[in-house]
């Protein structure tokens, strides 16, 4: 099928060659869990422990009666030995339940299900109790994607295999590795959600991967898309543009025109929820960079440190080292790496010394208007990181500041070093706070 490509986006150097190749590795187990009582879009679960408890690998530890919310379950066996605020990945202390871990684990009980046998209630119920959410980075609880509004037909399932943020590989180690789990994945959702099509978007970059899924897949509802190599290929809108021509509107989300999205780690997640009854207690990671010794793609239990997972790929080969959890363009740069993976987490880079001290002077603007050019949503951030800088939220509201997708491609070629994400990040939620005041 012909696939458009979205105006602006950027290409930028792969670096995938450090792991693409490494198959995915069980990771020892850590000597301690640090499971965050949020760890999605939504609400904070409770802790259902308390300290001097025993819990068990795949029991439920928090949750809450909140629609937009996915349960915690412990990762491993072991005894709760506090519950206290602890780093996250994104600098914030969350509220965390900390397991000492069991040198001698319980094995994970898990059903074998006749899937021709599950309703979409039991399906859904399934991924619910599972605390499945996306697991491309966004984190948004997928029970809540399985149940639009009444008013919102879906008819088009995306599955994006994209990964076009440098230096990730464990999406396309999935894809060579588990093709057949992703398509069992897919057609569960392609069930609950009542639809004809889904399309499993790939980049161009990826050829084996394309490749292993066009051997296993015997479904002609399920079409494999080729897409050009760009970044940012992966993001909802330009996912929907570019396969099914349709345009979100501004504010709005994929299931306002028809679609919705997935990433290939969460269909597989999907999959082992409802045929194996398995919890959401584990994930691939990629620990990756040129600053690292041994990289590799890691399935890695939920709560393990991040310093437990560059211990594992050999530890850092020279400091100072500038550590980022998800990929170089949106990730997280740390501070503190006792802060433990999560739902979310896809990869963590380790950098070199010479990217890791970082000149944070920044000069004015010099209109020289390479982030428009570049811009994939067709923004001026040019006159919105002056508007963002100066607290003028009115001004930066009505340039649309609120649908920029913080892809960074802006911060990325601005020779005038100026933090334009960051920026926009900080006057997001004053923007919401005007807004709300107005109605």
């Amino acid at each position: 099928m012909e696939v458009k490509q979205f105006i602006g986006g950027i290409h930028v150097p792969h670096y995938k060659s450090f792991a693409e190749h490494k198959a995915i590795k069980g990771a020892s187990l850590p000597n301690e869990i640090i499971i965050p009582l949020l760890q999605h879009t939504g609400a904070p679960n409770q802790p259902l422990v308390k300290v001097g408890d025993r819990v068990k690998a795949g029991q439920v530890i928090g949750a809450t009666d909140k629609f937009v919310s996915a349960p915690v379950h412990a990762s491993l066996s072991g005894t709760v030995t506090a519950i206290e605020p602890r780093t996250c990945f994104t600098g914030e202390m969350i509220q965390s339940i900390v397991i000492t871990v069991d040198r001698e684990q319980d094995k994970l009980e898990l059903a074998d299900i006749d899937l021709n046998k599950v309703t979409r209630e039991e399906a859904v119920k399934a991924v619910r109790e599972a605390g499945i959410v996306g697991m491309g980075g966004a984190a948004f609880p997928t029970v809540v994607k399985l149940s639009p509004p009444p008013d919102k037909k879906i008819d088009a399932l995306i599955i994006n295999g994209c990964e076009c943020e440098p230096f990730l590989t464990c999406d396309h180690r999935l894809m060579l590795e588990q093709p057949e789990k992703l398509l069992r994945g897919v057609r569960l959702l392609m069930d609950i959600l009542g639809v004809k099509r889904a399309y499993v978007c790939i980049e161009d970059n990826k050829l084996d991967a394309i490749e292993a899924l066009r051997q296993k897949n015997n479904d002609p509802q399920i079409v494999l898309m080729k897409m050009p190599t760009k970044y940012p290929q992966g993001s909802e809108k330009h996912l929907v543009k570019a396969v099914l021509d349709r345009e979100i509107p501004s504010g709005g989300l994929p299931f306002d025109v028809g679609a919705l999205i997935q990433n290939v780690g969460t269909c597989v997640a999907v999959y082992e929820a409802v045929k194996h009854r398995k919890p959401l207690i584990e994930r691939v990671v990629t620990v990756t960079g040129q600053n690292i010794r041994n990289p590799q793609n890691l399935l890695v239990k939920i709560g393990t440190p991040l310093s437990h997972l560059i211990a594992e790929c050999g530890g850092i080969i020279e400091q100072p080292a500038k550590v980022v959890v998800g990929g170089p363009m949106t990730g997280k740069a740390q501070h503190n790496l006792d802060a433990p993976v999560v739902k979310g987490t896809t990869g963590v880079v380790v950098l070199p010394p010479e990217l890791a001290l970082e000149d944070m002077d920044y000069s004015d603007c010099v209109r020289c208007c390479k982030c428009v050019e570049y811009c994939p949503m067709m923004l001026y951030p040019n006159q919105i990181s002056i508007y963002c800088e100066a607290g003028m939220v009115k001004e930066a509201a009505e340039w649309n500041t609120m649908d920029c997708i913080e892809c960074g491609i802006c911060a990325y070629v601005c020779p005038s070093k100026r933090p334009i994400v960051q920026l926009v990040q900080r006057t997001k939620p004053l923007i919401g706070q005007l807004e709300s005041t107005r109605k």
